[in-house]
């Protein structure tokens, strides 16, 4: 799914603030980072800006300096620097008939999972990015907040690449997404996908550990890459093979990976690594074999998401089912001799 750029939104108008606001922070905007709550704050200002305005002083917490990743707390003060900000209603003109067309559009082919008072979780498409951006006008979270407007709070807990399909969660209270953020970070969730390989990966009966360092850089267009690097971050992604499928020689393999850490790219370049790109992947894959096999998008799908309900305790597993491509990129390969011996829960994906 490429970009329209007939969606870009236009400029808009914008109003300088003349003078230096002070905001207390309510329960609904505690939690979140500083540089966040005002780049909500401050919609149609650059990014480069917020954050020269928090490095430069001019923001301030409860009369201090304060970091971009500093966590506000329920009563905290800031201090906002006079800014231009583009005016709400201006900024709601963006949503021509048009863009709520694309927006209806894209909603209806990104099922709900599962929602309550707390939680939203859709099942997002391949190709539709999490949020727009840089030639990107409409994203899930834009798509969301001009389809269900009755939302007041409606936030992202977790992203997906772009061309990555699957289980994705949206907070529609502050005090869940706080939760679920904590619940990450403290490696208390259970976030696997299932892909397709490249090659045929021998594993046996054993769960392949895949512990490589990232490094995450920019190209010179500006684009951000991945790579292993003995001083980057650790990652750690758990892969079980499913099944290899061979064709005239060709081999794909089903597999499941389980992340433990959640870096960006961390499935698609531990996968490089290993020898093994996914199919379809235009960053880190193999551009000839995905040519030879006519790949039509990236074989990466978030099948299950695992976490306690931020409400009511509730253990929860929403899952996704297998994509159609999938399916069809399978049944193109003659089914293999051997399967592994010990079933896994990707066995039956191709009997969906």
């Amino acid at each position: 799914m490429k970009s329209d750029p007939t969606l870009t939104p236009k400029a808009v108008s914008v109003r300088t603030s003349a003078t230096v606001l002070l905001q207390t922070i309510g329960p609904e905007e505690a939690g979140q980072r500083l540089d966040n709550y005002l780049l909500r704050w401050a919609k149609g200002v650059p990014k480069s800006h917020v954050y020269r305005i928090i490095r430069s002083g001019e923001v301030r917490v409860n009369k201090k300096r304060a970091e971009p990743t500093t966590r506000l707390v329920e009563g905290d003060v800031v201090r906002l620097p006079p800014v231009r900000i583009a005016e709400p209603a201006q900024m709601a003109a963006v949503n021509t008939a048009q863009t709520k067309s694309r927006a209806k559009t894209y909603s209806e082919k990104m099922p709900i999972l599962f929602e309550d008072d707390a939680l939203l979780i859709v099942d997002k498409p391949t190709g539709l990015a999490v949020h727009g951006g840089s030639g990107i006008a409409l994203g899930v979270i834009e798509t969301l907040r001009i389809t269900r407007p009755e939302l007041k709070f409606l936030e992202l807990v977790h992203r997906l690449d772009r061309d990555t399909s699957g289980v994705l969660l949206l907070a529609k209270k502050r005090s869940a997404l706080v939760e679920l953020h904590r619940q990450i970070r403290e490696g208390q969730t259970d976030k696997r996908y299932y892909l397709l390989a490249h090659g045929e990966i021998s594993q046996g009966n054993s769960v392949m550990q895949l512990k490589f360092p990232l490094h995450k850089y920019l190209l010179a267009n500006g684009e951000r890459r991945v790579r292993v690097d003995p001083d980057g971050l650790p990652s750690h992604t758990a892969l079980r093979v499913s099944k290899s499928f061979q064709r005239e020689g060709t081999a794909i393999t089903l597999a499941e990976a389980q992340l433990k850490t959640g870096r960006t790219h961390q499935i698609r370049v531990h996968l490089q690594k290993l020898g093994h790109a996914i199919l379809g992947d235009d960053k880190y894959g193999f551009e000839d074999q995905d040519k030879l096999i006519k790949s039509k998008r990236l074989y990466l799908h978030a099948h299950l998401a695992g976490f306690t309900h931020p409400r009511t305790g509730e253990k929860m597993r929403i899952e996704s089912p297998l994509p159609f491509e999938f399916e069809a990129m399978m049944k193109a390969f003659d089914q293999p001799e051997k399967t592994t011996k010990e079933k896994s829960p990707t066995e039956d994906a191709t009997k969906r």
